[in-house]
């Protein structure tokens, strides 16, 4: 379980399961127990787990409560609690929707062959009103093949991203991927959530030929990331691709270039740079990635001081912002930038962990032999994507030899890189 996010709440198992507990007319203005249901998914012990059986089982139907509840069935999933599904099961049979689909991906999580569980998901396809999109991917993900008939009539739904699954189940279940190209498509479709989603169909298809398309669809890079190792490593596996055959796609996305993906939004008119710096903090990265562009293209002469003005007025606060604008200075070099990309290299905090390997490629960018030594010492990370854009930085600096080092990394993806790096040198053992 990724622990990076566990001490963002500042509470013990203790403190969260008191604040769990607590009647929700008695929980002070400061205090949550949706935070306390979430948190808990750091203890995976069985009084963590009790805690959160009994907040599934409350019967209170206000609203509060029901939030908390399907936070709660989230948390037991993500735990994989397989005591926990008797409580799960029974919440399929409820009419708060989101209640229903919370509980439909728990238990994809925690995985059941149980046939009557399964075919009582499989009748939620039938229930109206009800989110379709996590059953199809559940049904899916437990090759539930009863299922199949009632998940082909959503290939053609209205939703996207529940025909984005659909199509990606029926290929998983028949074997015939002819229609695998409807789930490419939503690669570049205007809805981020339908772009994002995409690709979690692509990797349950297993369909590695997309890698390139992934590489160059406009969301954040940790999706695409995501995407491209699971589909490499199936790929290998089957031995249908190389690394070689995969690393120009990886190297596509972790240098992240944004003239270099393929747009899915533009501009009615030439936009100011002000309006370009604001769209670096859209949740929609397509729209970030145009901007990016935008200023790259269209405003290099003046870019550098609004992206420093702005990381001051909030991009240092801002992790998807913070992002963009690391890259942008090292993409337009602009020397002014090259203490903070520094100092971004060496950022402790999680929710700027993508921040390190953009300023580890920005560096590269500027080009300046001083970073070499900050960037050697970030390969003694266990961050592979960090690893993997200091090894771009370093052959782009010319400091090839210094990737003998991560020739035997723990990482197969550095493993790699290092050694299509350093081929033609010399081994130092």
């Amino acid at each position: 379980m990724d622990k990076r996010f566990s001490n963002l709440f500042g509470l013990t198992e203790e403190e969260a399961i008191a604040l769990l507990e607590t009647p929700q007319e008695q929980v002070g203005e400061e205090d949550s127990r949706y935070i306390a249901a979430a948190h808990l998914v750091n203890f995976p012990t069985e009084r963590a787990i009790d805690a959160l059986i009994k907040t599934v089982k409350s019967t209170d139907t206000t609203l509060d409560n029901r939030i908390v509840r399907r936070k709660a069935i989230e948390s037991l999933g993500r735990l994989r609690a397989v005591r926990a599904l008797p409580a799960i099961r029974a919440c399929l049979g409820e009419n708060d929707v989101y209640t229903v689909e919370n509980a439909v991906w728990a238990i994809g999580e925690i995985g059941t062959e149980d046939a009557d569980i399964l075919e009582e998901i499989a009748c939620l396809l039938e229930k109206p009103g009800q989110l379709h999109r996590a059953i199809v991917h559940v049904l899916a993900k437990l090759n539930y093949n009863p299922a199949l008939n009632r998940i082909r009539q959503f290939v053609d739904a209205d939703d996207e991203p529940t025909a984005s699954a659909a199509i990606s189940a029926v290929c998983r279940f028949t074997g015939d991927f002819s229609t695998i190209g409807g789930v490419v498509a939503f690669l570049q479709h205007p809805n981020v959530n339908a772009r994002r989603l995409s690709i979690q169909d692509l990797i349950d298809a297993g369909y590695y030929a997309a890698i390139p398309d992934i590489a160059r669809c406009p969301v954040s890079v940790v999706f695409r990331l995501r995407g491209i190792r699971f589909l490499a490593e199936a790929g290998i596996l089957q031995a249908d691709l190389t690394f070689h055959d995969v690393q120009p796609a990886l190297d596509l996305a972790i240098r992240d270039r944004p003239d270099e993906l393929t747009l899915v939004h533009e501009y009615d008119f030439p936009p100011s740079v002000e309006f370009a710096i604001g769209e670096l903090y859209q949740t929609d990265f397509g729209r970030c990635y145009l901007a990016g562009k935008t200023l790259l293209e269209a405003h290099a002469d003046v870019a550098g001081e609004a992206l420093l003005a702005t990381y001051t007025n909030g991009a240092s606060n801002d992790y998807g912002a913070h992002y963009h604008v690391i890259k942008l200075l090292g993409w337009l070099r602009y020397t002014p930038g090259y203490e903070l990309a520094l100092a971004s290299l060496h950022n402790p905090m999680p929710q700027f962990r993508k921040s390190r390997a953009a300023a580890a490629i920005a560096l590269g960018e500027f080009g300046d032999r001083r970073a070499i030594p900050e960037l050697k010492r970030c390969l003694d990370t266990n961050i592979w994507d960090l690893k993997y854009a200091v090894l771009m930085s370093l052959d782009r600096l010319g400091e090839t030899q210094a990737c003998i080092a991560a020739i035997d990394d723990e990482d197969w993806l550095v493993r790699e890189k290092a050694r299509a790096i350093t081929r033609s040198q010399p081994r130092l053992d």
